[in-house]
């Protein structure tokens, strides 16, 4: 069997539909069709039965694929891990991330990174707020996403991976809980929690200002060491808190509540990573982690598909 004949056949025993089947293939339907029929007349019998509403792999059908798949598949792989060999493409790659549905997202895109480059051994693991850029100067990580801003001469920034709408935690019996939005300005009629750490200024500055646009002052509350931290301190009524959007659906819990903002950039998480140490690993993992989020859409959009 040709190498097309056997990826037509192994993907149309999977889909059991001639049109995806030729989309995955990259070839036309009829190639599809002409490719099963060359295939079938070799063998001298028929391995789908087909009608217009239905296709089905018959008995022998079945044989062949449970004959070819699992070698056709060592085949890939080993091609796989020569061609990651040949670009450098091996060897372990810790990745980082700063919260729950930058996390879940890191996950995807390892999956897809690990399937392509079969000879990697991933590492996924949370970076604290308070020591944001930390782990990955002292080489415990390779690169993270994390938010922006990121100001940073030694540090390389990579795409922009999600784009959320900022809103504010607070909790369920404040009085703004009540509104449908807030400004930047209501923030000088709350306490606003802060960050504590090796953080830099800017960072602090964009994310938990001291002043208003229009420079009113900002009541400063308690600063949190770790992103967990806010839910506790929020829901005990010591503060408030600017979080992405997404923070509704993975931190949602009785007595708190997300107000979005109607005035405030997003917040955006973006890969970054030192730029002393930038490897083929790296650079592989930036490209599919930008395939991935375009395929969802991009990044105002990926968070609502995974």
């Amino acid at each position: 069997m040709e190498r097309l004949e056997i990826e037509i056949f192994l993907t149309l025993a999977e889909e059991l539909h001639f049109g995806r089947t030729a989309e995955r293939a990259g070839v036309s339907q009829g190639r599809v069709s002409q490719t099963l029929a060359k295939l079938e007349r070799r063998i001298g019998v028929k391995l789908f039965e087909r009608n217009s509403r239905n296709v089905a792999l018959t008995a022998i059908g079945e044989q062949l694929r449970e004959g070819i798949e699992p070698a056709y598949r060592r085949i890939q792989e080993e091609v796989a891990k020569a061609t990651a060999a040949g670009r450098g493409i091996t060897g372990m790659l810790r990745v980082g991330f700063s919260g729950a549905f930058t996390g879940d997202l890191i996950l995807q895109v390892a999956d897809i990174f690990s399937a392509r480059h079969p000879g990697t051994e991933l590492q996924i693991q949370q970076v604290q707020i308070s020591d944001p850029y930390g782990p990955l100067r002292a080489g415990d990580i390779d690169l993270q996403v994390t938010e922006l801003p990121i100001d940073e001469p030694d540090l390389t920034v990579g795409p922009v991976l999600i784009s959320q709408t900022r809103a504010l935690i607070l909790p369920s019996a404040h009085s703004f809980a009540r509104h449908e939005s807030v400004s930047l300005e209501d923030l000088a009629e709350m306490t606003l929690l802060t960050v504590s750490g090796n953080v830099p200024a800017h960072w602090v500055e964009y994310h938990a200002p001291r002043q208003t646009p229009t420079g009113r002052p900002i009541p400063q509350g308690q600063a949190i060491i770790y992103w967990e931290d806010v839910l506790s301190l929020v829901l005990a009524g010591k503060g408030v808190c600017p979080v992405s959007a997404a923070g509704a659906r993975y931190y949602a819990r009785p007595g708190l509540a997300f107000v979005p903002f109607r005035d405030a950039p997003p917040i955006e998480y973006a890969l970054v990573w030192p730029s002393a140490r930038e490897t083929a690993r790296v650079r592989a993992f930036v490209q599919i982690s930008r395939e991935f989020v375009e395929s969802r859409g991009g990044p105002s959009a990926v968070v609502d598909t995974i």
